[in-house]
């Protein structure tokens, strides 16, 4: 009786033990499992290290719960300002609910691209062109609203929304180009005419202190000369002052020039004709006798 029974103790020990084996399942950090008995999902997902399932009675799906990279085509759109763009995006997202990730929805990859798509597209229609361009943190917000509405029913939390370029057609390239070519010329000009306008403002302060100060005025002037007289492929005419000139006369001993009175002039006589003279052999020819003027003597010359 004994020799019969410790067999079949054997066999139930190995079914029993290869039963067991067959249960254990390992669920990595980075996912979670769903379990399924009798196809009813249970209410608690299996954590990672080892888990232990009932043979032919539960079935367990493991889900990644690391954050996904997802991009998002370049999906064409025109903006409300008549503008036609293609725009790229990029999504960032993680599963927060494996249970709801598994159940609500059936390929929440598929999902959550499509939603991006068709989230991309309306806000492309609302913004406007410089919006785009230079505002896009207000569009990477809204981005995240619109994605994140659907996938919060899905189990899954949406981390962060970009736009990765803009593609604008080569028309509006060219406009865009010339338009900021334009406004660099414009304060190119404003910056100039500003310049001008304080050197005129500090030309008018320095006459004002040059007028104040005659010895100033003097001092710019050497100062002008010494500067040209550097270079030697250069003329310098200088004005000399009609003082210096009287200062060297009153130095060298000699009398000042006095003025005298000049001796009048004795106009002729209104009623006195030309003199005539008559050639010999041809027409006659009139000379006019012209008044005979003095030059102003001086008083040492008019003695000798």
């Amino acid at each position: 009786m004994r020799a019969v029974i410790e067999p079949v103790l054997f066999a139930a020990f190995g079914i029993a033990a290869l039963w067991v084996l067959l249960g254990i399942r390992v669920v990595n950090q980075i996912e979670r499992g769903v379990v399924f008995r009798f196809g009813r999902a249970l209410r608690k997902s299996r954590q990672p290290g080892l888990t232990f399932l009932i043979p032919i009675v539960d079935r367990m799906t493991k889900v990644n719960v690391q954050i996904v990279t997802l991009p998002v085509p370049a999906q064409e759109g025109i903006t409300r300002d008549n503008v036609s763009v293609k725009v790229d995006a990029v999504v960032y997202f993680r599963v927060e609910d494996p249970i709801k990730a598994t159940i609500e929805v059936q390929n929440y990859l598929f999902a959550i691209a499509q939603v991006a798509q068709t989230s991309l597209r309306s806000v492309i229609g609302k913004s406007e062109l410089d919006d785009l361009l230079s505002n896009r943190e207000q569009l990477h917000r809204g981005l995240e609203l619109l994605i994140d509405s659907p996938a919060l029913g899905w189990g899954i939390h949406i981390d962060r929304v970009e736009i990765k370029d803009v593609q604008l057609p080569e028309s509006m390239k060219r406009s865009m180009s010339r338009q900021a070519e334009a406004e660099r010329e414009r304060r190119a000009r404003v910056i100039v005419a500003d310049g001008e306008l304080q050197a005129a403002q500090k030309l008018t302060d320095a006459s004002a202190i040059m007028a104040a100060t005659p010895g100033a005025l003097q001092l710019r002037l050497l100062q002008t000369i010494v500067e040209v007289s550097a270079e030697k492929t250069s003329t310098l005419v200088m004005p000399f002052p009609v003082e210096l000139l009287r200062f060297f006369d009153r130095a060298s001993g000699g009398p000042p020039p006095q003025p005298t009175a000049a001796t009048p002039v004795t106009p002729p006589a209104e009623d006195t004709p030309p003199a005539v003279e008559a050639a010999p052999d041809g027409p006659s020819t009139e000379v006019a006798t012209l008044p005979e003027q003095r030059l102003p003597v001086r008083d040492g010359e008019a003695s000798s």
